[in-house]
Formats: structure tokens, sequence, C-alpha cells
């Protein structure tokens, strides 16, 4: 319990912000007006997810045998079964209001980086206590986008993009200067 998760790789997470951006500058250029389009721009959204997560799990995997050898599968799914009820959440979010409430789609990019904000908090036991500034950073950024969107209730691809680039550099960077990160 006392050993601090090394799984987290600097660089995959740096990646997943350029990631962010990258779909964010796609759908700017490619959607005329995302509102309009709002599975389109999800869609878009949820396959960067989906690539971020495996280019996360991919190098935690391999960090977490490297660091911790024989805990490295525990240490892993420790790791997974923290945030997994933000990343359920999520989904569960997409599905009810996909069909329930359509015109509230608008609510998914801040509700999204609050539930990333909330499961790095959940994670907060086994990683560096500087990452409680990144879980900070989502929550904020969250509220922000929500309380930016309110009045026209529309979706912008930098709503996503930008907070979510600024969260995961932000805890790239926490990560590589934390003991036992990447600077060493």
């Amino acid at each position: 319990a006392g050993t601090a998760f090394q799984g987290y790789g600097p660089s995959a997470l740096a990646l997943t912000g350029v990631l962010a951006l990258g779909t964010a500058g796609l759908q700017a250029f490619l959607l005329d007006d995302p509102t309009a389009e709002p599975l389109t721009f999800l869609a878009g959204w949820i396959a960067t997810a989906f690539l971020s997560v495996g280019l996360i799990g991919a190098e935690m995997r391999a960090r977490s045998r490297r660091h911790h050898s024989g805990l490295a599968d525990a240490m892993v799914l420790n790791a997974v079964e923290a945030f997994l009820p933000a990343g359920a959440a999520g989904a569960l979010l997409l599905l009810v209001l996909a069909r329930l409430a359509p015109d509230s789609l608008w609510l998914l990019p801040g509700l999204w980086q609050m539930l990333v904000g909330l499961g790095l908090f959940a994670s907060l036991r086994a990683l560096p206590r500087p990452v409680a500034w990144a879980a900070g950073w989502y929550l904020v950024a969250g509220l922000g986008v929500i309380a930016a969107s309110a009045e026209g209730h529309a979706l912008s691809p930098w709503t996503m993009g930008l907070p979510f680039a600024i969260g995961q550099g932000l805890l790239a960077l926490i990560l590589h200067l934390a003991p036992g990160g990447d600077h060493a």
C-alpha cells in the first residue's frame, strides 16, 4: 500500500494531450457546426479516448513491469480499479444523455473533464501528491467549460481539446518531475 505506482508514463500522457489538440483542430476544420452534429463530434472524442487509453495502457504495462516487477499486475489492477468508476460514469452519461436528453449533450465535455479529475483524485493514494493539481485542474476546467457553454448550449472542439491538452501536459510534467519519473 505504501508503494507509489510508477506505471503512468509522462511521454504517453503528453502524447494524449497532443492527440486532444489534434482532434480539436481536425474537428474545427471538418465540422462546420459540431452542435448540429453532436454524435459525430462525440464519436471523434470517443475514438481519441480509446486511442489514448491504449497508449497509456501499453506504456503503463511496460513501465509497471520495469518498476514494480513481481507486483506489476497488482499495481496495474489497482490503478485501473481506482479510475474505472469515473470512466464507467462517463460512458453511462453519454448513453443516458444521448437517449433521453439529446439537447443536453453540450454538457458532456465539462462533465467528462470533471470525471477525469475525480478519477485522478481517487487514484491519489498510489500517485505522487502533486497529481492533485492536475485533478483540480480537470475539475475547475470542467466547471468552466459548462459555464462557458451554458448560454448557447454549443459544442466546441476547443472546449474539449484545450482543457485535456493542458491537463495531460500538466500530469505528464508532474510525473516527469516526481521521484522515479523519466528525468532520472
